[in-house]
């Protein structure tokens, strides 16, 4: 017997409750006791940190794992090392340049596995692991992976503007991890398809196509663009319907996924056309997802009905929107 279809109002309760939606609210905290307001290009809040450099950006990000992933799978925690942070770098309209990695464990055998994913993935993604940290006498395996990388003109979580189009650009070829809900398109896919289908990003940043960008994580597709919209500062209505989704899965949980090939875009319409193109060309879905609208709101739709979301002016999610006390607190 399969799934009952959620109602729009249940699906926007499973989101707000979801566990990603509360681990991205935890951010807020971290970055108020921490006093960071940003020292680059972009204000703290971003996939990456930019910092100014010659004619462009150095680009510097980090990811941390969860320990229970790291110790249920050790092979896909180290590839995800790599993974998450080159699709920050391409979220920021940068190249990748170098990762290092922070690794903690229970002796050498139990860093074997989590070695090799992150060296299988290093050699795919043509990103040089250049050094780290590594503790073999640990109760514990745990993971944390940092990389560096350039941009030109950059993707940013801050410019998404009133009356553009919300695209979703995403690799609809691959796999759950089950039972959790990492969708796995990357670790059987040939390496110069990786690197070909990352470069679009940056490609998009330098031919002035996009100014906004954000790299799908943990949050799912509309936790993501709920973190895009309030860097911005403003709202959207998000249709869940155009969602781009493997046929055989449902929309609730698809929309809590974490694929290792997805962003989301914020795109002028007149270069709706232009933007997609590219992404069609090497098998990726891309499409129309919403439409960025001014003031604070983020409204569900499926086409019949409209239901209320998250209202950044009752709530913030990340706390590192343009307005409200941070914001306040960096100017």
């Amino acid at each position: 017997m399969s799934a009952a279809i959620p109602s729009l109002s249940e699906l926007a309760n499973r989101l707000r409750a979801s566990p990603g939606f509360a681990h991205k609210a935890d951010i807020a905290a971290v970055v108020a006791a921490l006093g960071v307001g940003g020292t680059g290009t972009v204000p703290v809040g971003d996939d990456c940190a930019a910092l100014p450099d010659g004619d462009g950006h150095l680009l510097v990000a980090a990811e941390g794992f969860v320990n229970g992933f790291v110790a249920a799978e050790p092979w896909f925690a180290g590839w995800c090392g790599v993974m998450v942070n080159v699709s920050d770098i391409a979220a920021m309209g940068g190249r990748p340049l170098a990762v290092v990695d922070a690794l903690w464990s229970c002796g050498e055998e139990q860093a074997r596995p989590i070695l090799d994913g992150l060296r299988a993935a290093s050699a795919a993604y043509g990103v040089p692991i250049v050094g780290g940290h590594t503790n073999s006498r640990s109760d514990r395996p745990q993971l944390a992976v940092s990389i560096v990388g350039r941009a030109g003109p950059l993707l940013t979580s801050f410019d998404a503007r009133p009356g553009e189009r919300l695209m979703m650009a995403v690799d609809l070829r691959g796999r759950y991890h089950e039972p959790n809900p990492f969708f796995d398109a990357a670790t059987a896919a040939p390496p110069e398809r990786l690197r070909g289908d990352l470069a679009l990003l940056p490609g998009l940043a330098e031919d002035g196509l996009c100014r906004a960008a954000k790299d799908i994580s943990m949050a799912g597709t509309v936790g993501t663009a709920l973190m895009l919209l309030e860097c911005s500062g403003v709202g959207a209505l998000i249709d869940v319907a155009a969602v781009p989704r493997p046929e055989d899965v449902p929309l609730d949980r698809w929309l809590l996924s974490f694929p290792s090939f997805g962003f989301l875009l914020s795109v002028a319409p007149e270069h709706e056309a232009t933007v997609a193109a590219p992404f069609h060309a090497r098998g990726l879905a891309c499409a129309t997802i919403g439409e960025v609208r001014q003031g604070s709101e983020v409204m569900l739709t499926d086409g019949t009905e409209s239901v209320p979301l998250w209202d950044f002016a009752d709530r913030p999610l990340i706390g590192c929107g343009t307005t409200g006390p941070l914001a306040e607190a960096r100017s």
